[in-house]
């Protein structure tokens, strides 16, 4: 069985396309709202300042996370909404989008800590590409989550 090819690609906000910005809110509304059954705010407005690392598979979103600089979020810059489609779970799309997010946070804004906020369930995940739990468990939207930063 080979390997999908997917297509990765990452762009600041305003150079986003009506048809990117519209994959990205429907896969966030699909996963954060619909699946986990969560109401909040998803447009928090950092969205602007961030950049947007898509994997694509021909016209399908398979994964998405938004990168944010240092002091937008935490601290640190950091990687946030990280999410992949369930249509694709299981495929390995979703260690491929951290990898990535990870090497693109290092190209937009060099060396230093990434800081999460991480849903407790996805916590060795998180730990098997190098991120340790730095805080105690704490509700965000009724979702169990914890801090987690990679040095």
């Amino acid at each position: 069985m080979t390997e999908p090819k997917y297509q990765i690609e990452y762009k600041p906000f305003a150079k986003l396309t009506p048809y990117e910005l519209y994959a990205i809110i429907r896969l966030r509304n699909e996963v954060f709202v619909v699946e986990q059954n969560c109401v909040f705010q998803d447009a928090d407005n950092k969205d602007p300042d961030c950049h947007h690392l898509m994997i694509w598979d021909n016209e399908n979103l398979v994964a998405y996370s938004r990168l944010l600089y240092p002091g937008l979020a935490y601290e640190y810059m950091s990687i946030g909404r990280v999410i992949s489609s369930p249509a694709y779970r299981g495929s390995g799309a979703g260690k491929l989008l951290m990898e990535r997010s990870i090497e693109a946070c290092r190209e937009l804004f060099g060396e230093g800590p990434i800081q999460i906020g991480a849903q407790l369930y996805l916590k060795k995940f998180y730990e098997s590409l190098g991120f340790v739990q730095i805080s105690d468990i704490y509700l965000e939207d009724n979702i169990q989550h914890i801090l987690m930063r990679r040095n």
